[in-house]
């Protein structure tokens, strides 16, 4: 500990000894946090990321004052705003999206740094203030139509994620608490009965028959080689506390302490996505019933909904899509405008950094907070509906003029697109 009274003096703190040391599992979100009798070794101004190359949510929000104001918080669990920043120092920007360059440590991050991350999901989020309250709606009755032609549509899926109150989030969680988070998940899976029924394959255990299979299915998550996970540090003590869980019939699928403490997936072959959603839903609402029954509950509050690892996830964390074939339809110029204005977006079957392949689209809701589940799902249904119906019409020669909403038609004229 001399070396450190040494810079303390040099920099002019006074204190005790032993501040400065740190261990466990959690000194990697506390590396900023560098003291030496309860003060900060260097000015606030010093220890400030260069965010001048940088292109995500986190550097276009955070300022000097902020960081300032915040460096000192801890929530209650020990997690800190350069915890929260680390993966968007670490990664200026992204080729393909804008990255929000920020996750949460814990529930509580949400309130302690409220300051940066209200403004990070103002902007995410597309104008969400502190004040709104997000509805919740799974009443899979709800929904229109929903069964759409096979010739397009050729896979249907669902998926959100929940995270157990009480217990670090990935980035920032303790061994045990990742332990305790498999523990709690599979003894709720394990009370599932009829067609909910189904095993849980620890990574850590597989064999490599189990792991080929579900591999084959395009199951299995491995240890994650974003730089974006791994600079939040979601990849620590891989695979420990890891793994998947599937139903019989490998309709409803639950991602053990990947991204999220858990991510629930329904999906099937085919574009009966409302079946997938009815399935969806049932399934959250019995696991959610299992995980009550001892005691513990879902990260949620009237504000954000539920409460995800990453700012971009809060709200529903849902995620509906299909994999749908458009060869003509993509081409068009006024494409992309299209999906705007109706509130999706697309991505590679192989998921955000891959090219679509023979015209073959991810088409999924953009929206994730302030609309409830039934509300995004219907948007979702509503627009793809209309793809298969243009991609029919261009299949013929015929205009689509009358199917893309009229902003969209209008813009293009302006800018004379075609």
């Amino acid at each position: 500990m001399a070396k450190y009274a040494k810079i303390a003096a040099a920099v002019g703190v006074a204190g005790t000894a032993g501040a400065f040391a740190m261990s466990g599992d959690k000194a990697h979100a506390r590396s900023q946090f560098a003291t030496y009798g309860g003060q900060f070794l260097f000015p606030a101004s010093s220890n400030f990321p260069d965010l001048s190359k940088h292109n995500n949510w986190m550097a276009k929000v955070l300022t000097p004052e902020m960081y300032t104001k915040m460096r000192s918080k801890t929530t209650p669990m020990g997690w800190t705003l350069d915890g929260c920043i680390q993966t968007g120092v670490d990664n200026p920007g992204h080729p393909f999206i804008m990255t929000v360059g920020c996750v949460a440590g814990d529930e509580e991050s949400f309130e302690v740094f409220a300051d940066f991350f209200d403004k990070i999901i103002d902007e995410r989020h597309g104008g969400y203030k502190p004040w709104d309250k997000h509805p919740t709606d799974l009443d899979y009755t709800k929904i229109k139509g929903g069964c759409f032609d096979e010739k397009y549509v050729l896979s249907s899926r669902v998926r959100t994620g929940r995270s157990i109150r009480g217990l670090s989030l990935p980035p920032a969680c303790s061994r045990a608490e990742r332990r305790e988070v498999e523990r709690v998940v599979t003894d709720a899976l394990g009370h599932l009965q009829g067609e909910f029924k189904g095993r849980y394959y620890p990574l850590g255990n597989m064999t490599d028959d189990e792991q080929n299979k579900l591999i084959e299915d395009g199951f299995l998550f491995d240890k994650p080689v974003s730089p974006l996970l791994l600079a939040s540090g979601m990849a620590r003590d891989w695979p420990d506390a890891r793994g998947i869980w599937h139903n019989d019939a490998k309709t409803f699928l639950v991602w053990i302490n990947e991204e999220d403490h858990t991510r629930l997936i329904s999906m099937q072959k085919g574009g009966n996505i409302s079946q997938v959603f009815q399935r969806f839903c049932k399934g959250l609402n019995l696991v959610e019933q299992e995980i009550r029954k001892k005691g513990w509950e879902y990260m949620w509050n009237e504000h954000l909904g539920y409460v995800l690892t990453c700012p971009s996830n809060l709200g529903t964390g849902m995620r509906a899509g299909v994999h749908i074939k458009i060869p003509l339809l993509s081409k068009d110029p006024r494409f992309d405008a299209f999906l705007g204005a109706m509130k999706l977006q697309k991505r590679g079957t192989g998921g955000v950094d891959t090219a679509a392949v023979g015209g073959t689209f991810d088409i999924s809701n953009s929206d994730r907070l302030g609309k409830s589940e039934v509300e995004l799902m219907q948007l979702l249904i509503d627009g793809i509906e209309r793809m298969c119906q243009m991609e029919k019409e261009l299949e013929k020669g015929k205009s689509i003029d009358r199917l893309l909403p009229p902003s969209v038609v209008d813009t293009a004229k302006k800018n004379k697109r075609w």
